[in-house]
């Protein structure tokens, strides 16, 4: 039998990819089948941490401003970083049900409800076969959850970010909108940062660049598409 061509993965959910087609919140159905599609590649031995955005719940300034309300920055960010605990503790929620070990941990001390994010201890975790979801970020302002996924990917020595989306790649320019968008199978970190190519935020792109941690991009939508990634298959977009 083939095995996982990579053996531990850090897995960046958009909070958008949670909302499914409801104008916000979580939908139990898209949550239900991000779940199973989990507990299939940790039923072949990947180890798997994820990193979870909250653009369902607060997009963070963008709502501020929205609303005709000037925010801090730094407010709203904390705010957004709050929203991440919510999506975490309900895919722990769904991925227990399961009979998948899951541990919370997140960046901002919440005793109560989460672990505080240790590196040695997360490793551990994903050590003992456990599902290790990262919450809040980095625990600071005016950072994205794509910069927390690669800070996060890099300390616990991760193979591969998979960026989940929904579209089956990066697009020269967004393909909801321009059908004539070209797809790249494959890109160089430096062409995302001079194309201004919206795979990943460019702190996130550039500490990937540094530390040579490669990233795909791919469609979550498509039921077995991570699992298709963690085996190999030529599906998205690579960029290393």
């Amino acid at each position: 039998m083939k095995s996982p061509v990579y053996k531990r993965i850090v897995l960046k959910l958009s909070g958008e990819a949670l909302q499914g087609k409801k104008p916000h919140g979580i939908d139990a159905d898209v949550l239900l089948s991000f779940s199973k599609q989990i507990k299939q590649i940790k039923d072949l031995g990947v180890e798997i941490a994820i990193v979870l955005g909250a653009g369902n719940i607060f997009r963070g300034q963008e709502n501020t401003q929205e609303r005709g309300l000037d925010m801090d920055r730094s407010v709203a960010d904390y705010m957004g970083m709050l929203a991440t605990v919510i999506n975490g503790l309900a895919l722990q929620n769904v991925l227990e049900k399961m009979n998948v070990p899951t541990r919370v941990l997140t960046a901002i001390e919440m005793q109560r409800i989460a672990e505080p994010y240790i590196r040695r201890r997360a490793i551990r975790h994903l050590e003992k076969g456990r599902i290790v979801i990262f919450v809040a970020g980095t625990g600071n302002p005016y950072f994205t959850t794509d910069t927390a996924a690669a800070l996060r990917a890099m300390e616990i020595n991760a193979d591969v970010i998979l960026k989940a989306t929904k579209v089956d790649g990066v697009y020269s320019r967004d393909p909801l909108i321009d059908k004539t968008a070209k797809k790249f199978s494959a890109l160089k970190y430096i062409d995302v940062l001079k194309k201004g190519l919206k795979v990943m935020d460019t702190t996130a792109v550039s500490l990937c660049m540094d530390n040579k941690l490669p990233i795909v991009v791919f469609n979550i939508n498509k039921e077995g598409n991570i699992k298709r990634v963690v085996m190999g298959e030529k599906i998205g977009t690579v960029v290393k």
